[in-house]
């Protein structure tokens, strides 16, 4: 199983396969426009404006799970986004990442993969107070942690790294131009 073995909804809730993305790299992220993450949108754009005809694609995914920082509706969030941000990479429906509700893709992405540490960062130690907050165990599964995790999937549709929300994007970005 990879990644193009999913199917998620668009803002318009149509139906999108993942296999439309075959060959390229992916960067999957879970967003919220209300987070004090949300400004990593700058550089997730200049990321994207720098590597999408190299083959990137940002693939966008709001969510309303933590803190309740995605309350919007998908047409709210994304004209905050292209309005603040002028974010041009795809955004898709709202969903949810962790919990029986969470989708098919990310039921994948978390079976697939654990817990980095949330590093030395500023947000390092009030993010695994809220983490353990919400989940007792969370240094010992691959549930979503917080808004603006994100994952690198290699041109073959697997996963090729899983970066907590306080990862350096410097290091997020070298990481993509290597598997680009």
């Amino acid at each position: 199983m990879n990644v193009y073995d999913f199917t998620v909804k668009a803002q318009d809730g149509s139906d999108i396969s993942l296999s439309d993305y075959r060959g390229k790299t992916l960067l999957i992220v879970n967003t919220a426009t209300g987070c004090g993450f949300t400004p990593q949108y700058v550089e997730l754009q200049k990321l994207y404006d720098e590597c999408a005809e190299k083959g990137l694609e940002i693939l966008d995914f709001p969510c309303n799970q933590f803190a309740n920082q995605a309350p919007g509706t998908d047409e709210e969030i994304h004209t905050f986004c292209t309005g603040r941000f002028g974010i041009t990479f795809p955004q898709f429906a709202k969903i949810d990442v962790n919990g029986e509700n969470a989708i098919p893709l990310y039921r994948w992405l978390t079976d697939n993969t654990r817990f980095g540490g949330f590093g030395k960062s500023v947000m390092a130690i009030p993010l695994a107070a809220m983490a353990k907050k919400m989940d007792k165990d969370y240094k010992n599964n691959g549930n979503i942690k917080w808004n603006f995790t994100k994952f690198l999937i290699d041109r073959e549709g697997n996963i090729a790294a899983h970066f907590e929300p306080t990862e350096d994007m410097k290091n997020v970005t070298e990481k993509v131009k290597e598997i680009l």
